[in-house]
């Protein structure tokens, strides 16, 4: 939790081979001193005032909408094989050109795959960011040019990035291709 914030139940049964609904949630509960949730769906966990002290987190989480954004990006995470070259909200820049904040990145081979999670933001948003990205790969910021994994909401969203990322190497997911 301290590596990737906020958890729902299904997403800690994978990472911890807690085997079944039942025994996750058992297990859950006796960690309730050192973690809160609520649910979203399922319940979603994150670390609390004592879980933070016991991993050295200084990070505060509180119950929020935004909790989903990070859920979505846990589930690639998870798919990916938990690289562990993987690095949430890292900034690429070439200086001079244009910079620009990816919701994570791992690396493998020394090629970068760069995550973006379209959970709330405007379509024109994406643009923008995706325009900045190509401006880096034209700047010189990779020697090989990167894999975009993204991961939105909807069949449409996906069709609309898939639009934007023409000749670029890109994947997009949706949430439900995980549930």
């Amino acid at each position: 939790m301290k590596k990737l914030n906020y958890l729902n139940r299904s997403q800690l049964q994978v990472l911890h081979n807690l085997g079944s609904d039942r025994n996750a949630s058992r297990v859950l509960k006796n960690m309730s001193e050192y973690v809160s949730s609520f649910r979203d769906g399922e319940n979603v966990y994150y670390l609390n005032k004592v879980g933070r002290e016991r991993v050295n987190c200084r990070r505060v989480l509180k119950k929020t909408i935004q909790a989903r954004h990070y859920i979505m990006r846990n589930y690639l995470y998870i798919a990916y094989g938990q690289p562990a070259t993987w690095k949430n909200e890292i900034k690429l820049a070439v200086k001079g050109i244009t910079s620009v904040i990816c919701d994570a990145l791992f690396v493998e081979n020394n090629r970068y795959f760069i995550i973006e999670v379209d959970h709330t933001q405007k379509m024109s948003v994406n643009r923008r960011k995706i325009k900045k990205y190509q401006q880096l790969m034209t700047g010189g910021a990779f020697k090989i040019p990167p894999s975009f994994i993204w991961i939105t909401t909807t069949e449409y969203r996906r069709k609309q990035l898939e639009k934007l990322h023409e000749g670029l190497d890109c994947r997009i997911f949706t949430v439900q291709d995980f549930q």
